[in-house]
């Protein structure tokens, strides 16, 4: 079956393993350079979101790759986390670390991967998802949108040196 371009038998999500954390770390630089125009308060030259090996070994987290013909082109992680006392749910799933290389962008990828974290929270008796999204950053916000997020809070902040 051909959907969005390629064979449903070619792509695979699958959890990442610590063999794969030379393409991971690689992802991780191209989304710190997406968000840089978004954000003038990151630091210049290469810097690290995540602790990815840890990541990867963590009970409370599940990092997914999506491979397509055996090469690697996508990513995202969800983890778990204590919710704010006051809300209906003690805890919720935080998805980050989404990234789908340029030229397979399009094509279900990267909500083939949050289908996929979503069925791992929900194995955990996880009800709940959150992101973090750039305000600025509209491609993102609609691709989340699209898989079912809505906008909730905006985070503000004010440079006062």
């Amino acid at each position: 079956m051909i959907l969005n371009g390629f064979s449903m038998k070619q792509l695979t999500i699958r959890k990442a393993t610590l063999n794969d954390l030379e393409v991971l770390l690689e992802f991780e630089q191209n989304i710190v350079k997406a968000e840089r125009p978004f954000d003038a308060t990151l630091q210049d030259g290469v810097i690290h979101y995540y602790d990815l090996a840890q990541m990867i070994a963590a009970s409370n987290v599940e990092v997914l790759v999506a491979e397509l013909d055996s090469e690697i082109v996508g990513s995202g992680y969800v983890r778990i986390d204590d919710s704010k006392i006051y809300l209906k749910h003690q805890k919720h799933g935080y998805l980050g670390f989404m990234y789908v290389k340029p030229d397979h962008r399009g094509k279900g990828i990267n909500n083939q991967i949050i289908e996929a974290l979503k069925q791992w929270c929900l194995a955990q008796n996880i009800s709940e998802l959150r992101l973090d999204v750039y305000s600025n950053n509209i491609l993102a916000i609609k691709a989340y949108e699209k898989a079912g997020f809505t906008k909730l809070l905006v985070e503000m902040r004010m440079g006062i040196s």
